[in-house]
């Protein structure tokens, strides 16, 4: 009898407004000193009053449609009662029955399976503990700090159906939907900033038998970090049930260092935040006017956006992975406008540019390579002024340096070799030192004439044309 996965995501997505929820200090918390980014209201001291940021309720509406969410008319805040060292109120505003949006669903790009959307609402987010140790992790800590600034930023919860039955597949939920979010300009979906986090529930059973227990997981701060807890969970669980033990409802906590899950707490049911409703802000009410000027904003979504880049001569799996991460997108649209091959631009980026991006440790955005430098370069190659291996070394300079591909094949005469009657006395010097190779080669061994273009392009250091050497090779042998 084999096993069966459930899983459920609950993803939180910081909104990109310049201020708090419901306050006006400054979003821009990161790498400010400890609790200087507050004020009263964000620090819930007595007779502060909140006041709902108008921008972030626009936004919350925005991955509602995009997410093909049902818009409830009216909704409001709730005061959610847990007492933890980083929520200064000891209560988090958010919403709860009546949320923004709810019934919506997402399409995998990859699997075209559907993922149901239970609900997406509003809610501020919580200061942030800091554990002063070697490894920073919780586990490990004796004591721990609280830092508010953070405290007070709109988020938004989007909570799944549990339609996941594998990790794979939660991965590429959670890709798609920072792709979402990417696209319509409300978060910019970091997981390594914490701009983006997702917690999950797993639990497994037995085929043709009830659900399994729920088990949630928190701290997957990347795709690895979320695909790497699912399936150390899920294995974890299975284990337990065939050595007849019992899986136990809680919170654990995943450990990126010792790759696997570590048990935090016993799981909070709804009744236990004593939900009730929040009596200093009024209900929200989203009209047909509000409806209608927000849908006629919405950009371009990535589904939309994949089909166009199909349509221009991408594959379908490249295309969805420059649509993945907007930046991407964005820099191959702009590298088209200055060379029109949209094929070429994308071989490029996929290949060697991101090659360079993941040594570097850098996003497209902050390359030094601009999109006009790489359509010019690209350039190069279709007139013939360099080859394509050429190509890689210009390019490698010009991801160090910035400098323009011209710029950079004239300062070190990378010019490529198209004079026949040159090529010609290389090919004819390469032949006499190699005529075992060309007897061989006049016998039938076919691939010793790739080792004979390979020694014209070494002694001419790479610069000559290597259609014509083949052609001159041709001839000769």
């Amino acid at each position: 009898m084999g096993y069966e996965t459930v899983i459920g995501l609950e993803v939180h997505c910081q909104l990109l407004t310049d201020s708090k929820l419901f306050c006006g200090c400054s979003t821009d918390y990161i790498g400010k000193e400890p609790n200087t980014n507050v004020c009263p209201v964000c620090l819930g001291l007595p007779g502060s009053l909140p006041v709902l940021n108008k921008k972030a309720l626009e936004f919350a509406l925005k991955a509602a449609i995009a997410l093909n969410c049902e818009i409830l008319p009216y909704s409001h805040f709730y005061r959610k009662n847990y007492f933890y060292p980083d929520l200064p109120k000891a209560y988090q505003i958010t919403q709860y029955d009546i949320p923004v949006g709810r019934h919506g669903w997402i399409e995998l790009p990859y699997s075209h399976k559907r993922i149901g959307i239970t609900r997406i609402h509003l809610e501020e987010d919580a200061g942030k503990l800091v554990h002063p140790t070697k490894t920073g992790r919780i586990e490990h800590a004796t004591y721990s700090l609280v830092d508010y600034n953070r405290a007070g930023v709109p988020l938004i919860e989007i909570v799944s159906e549990p339609d996941f039955s594998s990790p794979s597949e939660a991965r590429e939920y959670l890709m798609e939907l920072r792709s979402i979010v990417q696209h319509l300009g409300i978060s910019d979906g970091n997981m390594e900033l914490g701009s983006m986090r997702c917690d999950a529930n797993v639990s497994v059973h037995r085929e043709g038998e009830g659900l399994g227990v729920k088990v949630e997981l928190k701290n997957m701060n990347s795709f690895k970090a979320l695909e790497r807890a699912l399936n150390y969970e899920v294995e974890r669980q299975i284990k337990l049930i065939k050595s007849g033990g019992r899986v136990e409802q809680e919170t654990r906590h995943w450990s990126e260092p010792e790759k696997k899950t570590i048990s935090l707490r016993g799981k909070e049911e709804a009744q236990d935040y004593r939900y009730f409703p929040e009596p200093d802000l009024l209900p929200i009410y989203v009209d047909e006017e509000i409806l209608e000027s927000i849908k006629s904003d919405m950009p371009e979504l990535p589904a939309n956006r994949r089909k166009r880049f199909v349509s221009m001569g991408i594959g379908e799996k490249e295309a969805s992975i420059m649509v993945i991460e907007k930046s991407i997108g964005d820099y191959f649209e702009e590298a088209v406008k200055y060379f029109g091959d949209a094929k070429s631009i994308a071989n490029w980026i996929l290949g060697d540019f991101l090659g360079e991006l993941n040594r570097a440790g850098l996003e497209i955005q902050d390359s030094r390579v601009k999109p006009h430098q790489l359509g010019r370069l690209l350039t190069l190659i279709k007139d013939g002024t360099i080859s394509g291996k050429i190509a890689k070394k210009v390019f490698s300079i010009m991801f160090d340096t910035g400098d323009d591909p011209d710029e950079i094949v004239k300062r070190e005469g990378l010019v490529q070799i198209v004079d026949r009657s040159e090529i010609e006395k290389v090919v004819e010097e390469v032949l006499s030192a190699n005529p075992d190779a060309v007897e061989s080669y006049r016998k039938g061994k076919a691939n010793i004439f790739n080792f004979l273009v390979g020694q014209v392009m070494k002694a001419t250091k790479g610069k000559a044309n290597p259609n014509v050497v083949r052609d001159i090779l041709q001839k000769k042998i």
